[in-house]
């Protein structure tokens, strides 16, 4: 495999489209928001993204069978609103900065093919927060903004760089004339965070009038707050040993004079 290619396995007849990606990023917002929309909205699998820009190794299931890493578009009529719905995540970003341009570039094309209007890309935001977190939105344009806005996103401190795909989506959709925005949720970063994905389908279930139920993820979220409750035990622990251990020591020490 030389460059990166889509391959479709079912053709799709969508009605003003919009495309959601999210990808493994901070926190795993974007990948855990994008699972959760495709299972509430029941969207199903068209087609798959791959790349010599993704890490070099093959996944291998419960069967022992392998397969390439790569990203997956998914498809869904949104009967409670005006735009059908394509959803794209993926087991990893490109680990190259040439890979980060040539897959954003090839996910463009493929929208514009499908007549995708609008692009919503989702990530974490580093910070440490208390609460609901908040999302950050950054856009192409105003009305995309305010529309963002108006569902509950709050706009993006200026100078704030949005690193990988998510961030180059936004640059590269001007060149082929598509509206994007990004939605970033604010997130410790260093454990998968449900809460701040659930913040982000919040504003995106508002913006675009999605049909979902949310009680399916908070069930995760209170999964992920127990395993910080059991980690900080850990790590509790663990800093006891060390001090006991350390008197210990203290009291072996001989001095010679």
């Amino acid at each position: 495999m030389k460059e990166t290619y889509i391959r479709e396995r079912s053709s799709i007849h969508a009605n003003n489209p919009i495309l959601i990606e999210g990808l493994p990023g901070l926190g795993l917002v974007g990948k855990i928001a994008i699972r959760y929309l495709i299972k509430q909205l029941k969207a199903e699998k068209f087609a798959y993204l791959y790349s010599p820009h993704f890490p070099y190794f093959v996944l291998v299931n419960k069967k022992g069978n392998v397969r390439l890493l790569r990203g997956a578009f998914y498809y869904v009529k949104n009967g409670a609103g005006s735009n059908d719905v394509i959803l794209f995540t993926g087991d990893s970003q490109s680990q190259t900065i040439e890979g980060q341009y040539d897959i954003a570039e090839k996910m463009l094309t493929f929208a514009r093919k499908h007549n995708v209007q609008t692009i919503a890309t989702i990530g974490g935001y580093r910070m440490e927060t208390d609460g609901k977190p908040k999302v950050v939105v950054a856009g192409t344009n105003q009305p995309i903004l305010d529309k963002a806005l108006a569902a509950g996103a709050t706009i993006s401190p200026t100078g704030s760089p949005i690193v990988g795909t998510a961030g180059l989506i936004l640059g590269l959709a001007r060149f082929k004339k598509i509206d994007a925005l990004c939605l970033l949720g604010e997130t410790r970063g260093y454990l998968p965070d449900p809460l701040s994905a659930r913040s982000v389908i919040e504003v995106l279930k508002n913006m675009f009038n999605l049909n979902i139920d949310l009680a399916g993820i908070d069930e995760e979220i209170s999964k992920a707050e127990k395993m910080v409750v059991r980690l900080q035990k850990i790590e509790e622990n663990r800093a006891v040993q060390a001090e006991e251990t350390r008197k210990e020591e203290d009291k072996k020490t001989t001095y010679i004079s």
